[in-house]
């Protein structure tokens, strides 16, 4: 060791490994148990509830809201809403023009348009357009009661519209997130509020079974006779929906739009473009608007109504022993699991040769 020049054995490991000094002296600011400071740039945003505010932001610049119309214009209009609805189960529209789903019906005038499971192929962009008079044209009063006051207002230029949408919802519907077609509609979207307040959100997810939806990056009240327009970030760069606990009455919303002049169409004269389904393959069924059975009651408003959620809930403070019981963001998985743990062990008498009805879900 001597004849090296090294008195110590770790004197000489030292100076074959110089590049642990430096590494230490690297991060000796940190040693002393201080955060590590991040860059400040717009691409390094860390913190989750800053890029909730900075997005919030951006939706807020893309959305104007007014209230132009009053009490008695209000009542007016839902009025003739009624009217629609009672048309509507009459049968006097035409095939498009109505699309019933639990708890919301659609009245479209003017165009209409496929989607969601009414296309094989799904997605954004798949969107299309009936053919011309596949449905209604937009009510007179629409024109005299609704757009002429906008117009009026210069929320919109005069002759913008040429859809329109009526959604009627009752308490406890909703509508899934979305983007209004970009290749379908120009922008901005306009919609005006009836019959009660509610909310729109933005930038929420859902899930099914029971239903669920996270919390929004906005949260934006609607009230009766408000007027919301939706242009830039908040109609093209996130989604809106409406979800099943902000509607606790009876609402309707008329949505006004404007189709762009090359948004594709569905040409039902021609065979290739009216087939969406093939089976058997030899057959080959029509586009049709989906719809149910199901009749719109304009007195379930002044109903109370209990969520899905609610009941699954309810369903598993009931079932469930105390000591198997979780909080409310366990699984329905493990609520099914500890269910049929909880029979089997009730039902001691249950043999091989009993007879039991399980119920699969599909997921």
């Amino acid at each position: 060791m001597a004849a090296s020049g090294y008195t110590d054995l770790r004197e000489k490991l030292k100076s074959m490994t110089p590049h642990r000094d430096n590494y230490k002296n690297k991060n000796s600011d940190h040693s002393n148990g201080s955060k590590r400071k991040y860059h400040d740039s717009e691409e390094d945003l860390s913190d989750p509830e800053e890029l909730r505010d900075v997005e919030a932001r951006k939706v807020k610049s893309g959305i104007t809201q007014v209230s132009i119309f009053s009490k008695e214009e209000c009542s007016e209009i839902e009025a003739k809403i009624d009217e629609v609805v009672s048309k509507g189960e009459k049968g006097l529209y035409r095939e498009h023009t109505v699309d019933r789903a639990p708890l919301r019906n659609k009245y479209f005038f003017g165009e209409g348009y496929t989607y969601g499971s009414q296309l094989e192929k799904r997605g954004p962009g798949q969107e299309r357009l009936y053919s011309k008079g596949e449905v209604d044209d937009i009510p007179n009063w629409v024109h005299d009661l609704v757009i002429k006051k906008l117009v009026a207002s210069r929320v919109i230029p005069e002759d913008f519209v040429n859809s329109a949408v009526i959604n009627d919802y009752q308490p406890g519907g909703c509508i899934v997130s979305h983007v209004d077609p970009i290749h379908i509609f120009e922008r901005p979207i306009v919609s005006v509020s009836f019959f009660s307040d509610s909310a729109l959100c933005f930038g929420c997810k859902f899930q099914f079974k029971p239903i669920r939806v996270s919390e929004p990056v906005l949260f934006l009240p609607v009230r009766r006779g408000s007027v919301t327009v939706l242009s830039g970030y908040a109609a093209d760069e996130i989604t809106h929906c409406i979800r099943p606990q902000d509607i606790k009455e009876r609402r309707a919303v008329i949505i006004l739009r404007r189709t762009r002049p090359d948004a594709p169409r569905l040409e039902m004269n021609s065979p290739s473009n009216a087939v969406l389904r093939v089976s058997p393959p030899e057959r080959h069924q029509i586009l049709k608007a989906k719809r149910s059975h199901r009749k719109a009651d304009p007195d379930a408003a002044h109903r109370p109504r209990i969520l899905e959620m609610d009941k699954e809930e309810n369903r598993r403070s009931v079932v469930l022993p105390r000591h198997r019981r979780r909080s409310g963001s366990s699984s329905e998985n493990f609520w099914r699991r500890s269910h049929e743990a909880t029979r089997s062990y009730d039902d001691p008498d249950d043999g091989p040769n009993s007879a039991r009805k399980v119920k699969m879900r599909r997921h």
